[in-house]
């Protein structure tokens, strides 16, 4: 999957986007900074934050916007977080209600300061969006609990309608891309996922551009179909700032094609694979073909 690559200090063509705004637009900011919320869109940067926003959707950030631990990708910012608020479920579930969602994905900052690593209010922020919309569908975007089987347990008993944990790159960046967390720890969560919960579709994501070989891509698609991964999503790593890490190289949008076909070859379901790509983008959509045509709902 050779592909002619751009230079890592300045972005190629297929990565330059229009920004489109307008009321719908402002209308999710303005909802969201009246009720306290935070969005991944915003706190990491998305490239497709206008496109989401001005759609009237958003993935919403719970526990706060400061993490617990250093990604070296990642936009997030590292700090002591304030303590949980008990009320923060019901606005989620309030804000999902008046955006007129009937597909939620909740994700979060890492809190390794929590007993549990906030897996039960996780828990609480999907029981309380199922009890405010009905028949809306959540998608859970969960750190690793530190390997926590109980934390885990806890949110497979709130039954997320998908259950999302992302690999995030190769074994061997992960000393300098993840240095707080471990690749065999990911892939058993995901593995005891798809054992506790199989009725769950399970999903993950990698990035690409922070130098894996494609050999390396290769081997990890694989470890996370044996681990029982249903649903994958792709997309090109681009640094926050200078203290992230640096491109190694743009992936050509004809190699995500190749990863994509590559994917679904070895055994995904559901494979979404692009420059921009990223872990809750078209999520519904792509939930909605895999429940389909794997589960027959």
């Amino acid at each position: 999957m050779d592909h002619m690559t751009q230079t890592r200090t300045r972005k190629p063509p297929w990565l330059r986007k229009s920004l489109p705004k307008g009321a719908e637009c402002q209308a999710v900011r303005k909802l969201l900074r009246k009720n306290s919320l935070h969005t991944v869109c915003e706190e990491a940067l998305c490239p497709n934050i206008w496109e989401c926003f001005s759609g009237g959707t958003a993935t919403f950030l719970i526990m706060g916007s400061l993490c617990t631990r250093g990604c070296r990708f990642c936009a997030m910012s590292r700090g002591k977080p304030a303590p949980l608020d008990p009320k923060e479920p019901s606005r989620v579930a309030g804000a999902a209600r008046k955006l007129g969602l009937d597909y939620v994905v909740v994700t979060s900052v890492t809190r390794d300061d929590l007993s549990d690593g906030g897996a039960s209010f996780f828990a609480d922020t999907i029981t309380k969006i199922r009890e405010d919309v009905p028949g809306a569908h959540v998608e859970a975007l969960i750190p690793d609990f530190q390997g926590d089987a109980e934390a885990l347990a806890s949110v497979i008993s709130a039954r997320p309608d998908v259950l999302n944990h992302n690999i995030e790159t190769v074994p061997r960046l992960y000393p300098a891309a993840r240095p707080d967390s471990s690749y065999p720890r990911s892939l058993e969560l995901l593995e005891s996922v798809k054992k506790d919960a199989p009725v769950i579709p399970v999903k993950s994501g990698i990035m690409l551009g922070l130098g894996e070989t494609s050999k390396e891509i290769r081997q990890t698609l694989r470890d996370l179909v044996n681990a029982g991964c249903d649903i994958l999503t792709m997309g090109q790593y681009l640094q926050p700032s200078e203290e992230n890490l640096a491109v190694e190289r743009f992936v050509h949008p004809d190699e995500f094609d190749e990863w994509r076909a590559a994917a679904l070859e070895m055994g995904f379901s559901g494979v979404v694979s692009g420059p921009l790509v990223r872990s809750s983008y078209h999520a519904g959509e792509l939930y909605r073909t895999v429940k389909e045509s794997v589960y027959g709902m």
